[in-house]
């Protein structure tokens, strides 16, 4: 892109119809009782020694690419070689309002749920669907050492994972295969993921969490990468055998520091461009939005854009600034 792009991008609507959904929900009936007393969490044990890994998908109701990958390893009967191995569906209501027809609408019931995990606000005397289920799960999240969260993105981007604040978070990052994106961040302001949870970054603990962005919402390719990322981890654990199978590379890595998180101000922020996830902007102080009459440009040259929110609400986050830091 070139410095001052044309702002023509800013008068074209972006209807979320153009998004086709091009996978089909799970069935998950087998697993919405759970078996350890949380609807939706299917627990699995080893006689032998080793970590408690837990997987988790719908923390967003209408993200149901990692649920496809959960559900099929359940049909499969997993079991682990080692350790405790957790399996979750996490915000089933959200996910049973699912509407092909308007497939934005069903992230959440009441308010996002991955932006609940302070002990702050789970602690509040306020409520909603979304924290008192963030209340009934965080004793069994203090009893995980490895978390993986599995998302997918609404607006094109390439796929990527979120190792959150903490250097064990990326060292966890850095040790899965693919994707190619590896990105440190801080989250968002407008609350705590789960993996910015004390137990994962707090210093001086162990427990490492890492957030997966497989994706492109509805799509195939992203449920294959899920799969490919979620095998790695668990031969990593040692929860299954190591495959024979040819290893996925990636070369080279990029990994990458997010140094500023914009959140839309007005109810008028807008891109000047449709950038993709993962664009790098080659000079410093290239415009790159409007934010009512306010320029966004970016502040370093080679700047990474993450997740780009085309459509950003006033006080979401619509894009994260990143520098990158080596391959």
């Amino acid at each position: 892109m070139t410095q001052g792009a044309s702002p023509d991008y800013l008068s074209r609507p972006r209807p979320f119809s153009e998004f086709a959904v091009r996978i089909a929900p799970p069935d998950l009936t087998p697993w919405r009782s759970g078996n350890i007393g949380l609807p939706g969490f299917i627990q699995r044990r080893s006689m032998r020694p080793g970590p408690h890994v837990a997987i988790l998908s719908l923390m967003h109701g209408n993200e149901f690419s990692g649920a496809i990958v959960l559900d099929a390893l359940l049909r499969a009967g997993i079991e682990p070689l080692c350790g405790t191995l957790t399996l979750g569906f996490v915000n089933l209501p959200a996910f049973d309002s699912f509407d092909p027809n308007t497939p934005t609408s069903s992230r959440f019931v009441d308010e996002d749920l991955n932006r609940l995990w302070d002990n702050e606000t789970l602690n509040s005397r306020r409520t909603s669907l979304e924290l008192i289920r963030a209340r009934q799960l965080m004793p069994l999240f203090e009893t995980v050492d490895v978390l993986l969260d599995l998302h997918s993105m609404l607006w094109p981007s390439e796929p990527l994972i979120l190792a959150g604040p903490s250097e064990r978070g990326m060292q966890m990052a850095r040790a899965l295969p693919v994707p190619a994106l590896v990105v440190a961040d801080h989250g968002h302001a407008e609350g705590r993921r789960l993996i910015d949870h004390p137990r994962f970054v707090e210093p001086g603990g162990t427990a490492r969490a890492n957030l997966l962005e497989a994706g492109q919402h509805w799509q195939p390719e992203t449920v294959t990468l899920a799969a490919q990322v979620v095998r790695a981890l668990l031969e990593q654990t040692g929860m299954i055998a190591s495959s024979t199978a040819p290893r996925v590379s990636v070369t080279p890595r990029q990994i990458t520091t997010v140094t500023h998180t914009i959140a839309a101000a007005t109810g008028q922020f807008a891109f000047v461009a449709p950038y993709h996830g993962g664009e790098i902007i080659p000079r410093r102080n290239t415009l790159i939005a409007l934010d009512g009459t306010s320029e966004i440009r970016t502040p370093y040259d080679n700047c990474l854009l993450v997740m780009p929110s085309l459509r950003a609400s006033r006080g979401h986050t619509a894009v994260r600034l990143a520098q990158i830091e080596a391959a």
